[in-house]
């Protein structure tokens, strides 16, 4: 069975255009809970746009009393990242090649380029019992590299196969991530997969890709929350404006 880890950037995105911390972070925590979701994600950016280090430092606390939840915690740790993770201890830190000032992550590693300055972070967080995770790019030769560094996990980068799924072409790129995940059993990697996927590509993703693990999917629950209730909110606040009994 895969793993369903909540990222709730977009809430606390939400909560930071206003100065009331409404939404509240922990409720929807509370609510991914009860609704089955097996973990909580996290991306707090060195701007803090979104999530922020008190949200790990809650969050962390609140999951005490959920032994079976983990809390992945992903970040670039050139920025800010070692700093959080070191003092919180997630279950799992995915290390994320994101620019300061990018809106979204939008790469795997370059471990030729990034390996050996990677290398002692990914030890240092180890030792604390941290599961570090790297996002790569999925192809078999990104596995080996990750490998020769030690990480427990890889988390394949799937926007490539969300365009190729939704320009129906699906069937091109697929083959690329079996070969990878194939080539990531073989060398004991765990296998973490996310990035723009969502309730139309990803049960066609997780039968074409075998022993993926976790999937880490925030924005389009949110947007699929929107197109859900949007409606039936409307139009309780229409029953208020018309003067209506309440429901």
């Amino acid at each position: 069975m895969t793993k369903l880890s909540v990222n709730l950037n977009k809430i606390a995105l939400i909560r930071n255009s206003r100065e009331n911390g409404i939404p509240n972070l922990i409720n929807f925590v509370q609510l991914a809970i009860n609704s089955g979701a097996d973990g909580i994600t996290l991306h707090p950016r060195p701007d803090q746009r979104h999530a922020t280090k008190n949200d790990v430092s809650e969050i962390k606390s609140l999951l005490l009393d959920y032994s079976n939840i983990e809390l992945n915690v992903e970040g670039n740790p050139f920025h800010n990242l070692m700093d959080i993770a070191e003092e919180f201890c997630p279950t799992q830190c995915t290390f994320v090649p994101d620019d300061i000032n990018t809106l979204t992550s939008n790469s795997g590693w370059d471990l030729e380029k990034h390996g050996k300055q990677l290398s002692p972070f990914i030890k240092r967080l180890q030792d604390k019992g941290v599961r570090v995770s790297l996002f790569m790019e999925p192809t078999p030769e990104a596995m080996d590299q990750a490998h020769e560094l030690g990480v427990d996990r890889v988390e394949l980068y799937t926007e490539p196969y969300a365009v190729a799924y939704a320009e129906q072409r699906a069937q091109e790129i697929l083959p690329t991530y079996f070969k990878s995940s194939s080539r990531a059993n073989e060398l004991g990697l765990g296998i973490n997969a996310g990035h723009d996927l969502n309730k139309d590509n990803l049960r066609l993703f997780l039968c074409a890709v075998p022993n993926v693990r976790e999937v880490s999917i925030g924005h389009a629950i949110v947007v699929d929350s929107l197109y859900h209730g949007f409606s039936s909110v409307v139009k309780e606040y229409k029953k208020i404006t018309s003067g209506e009994n309440p429901s």
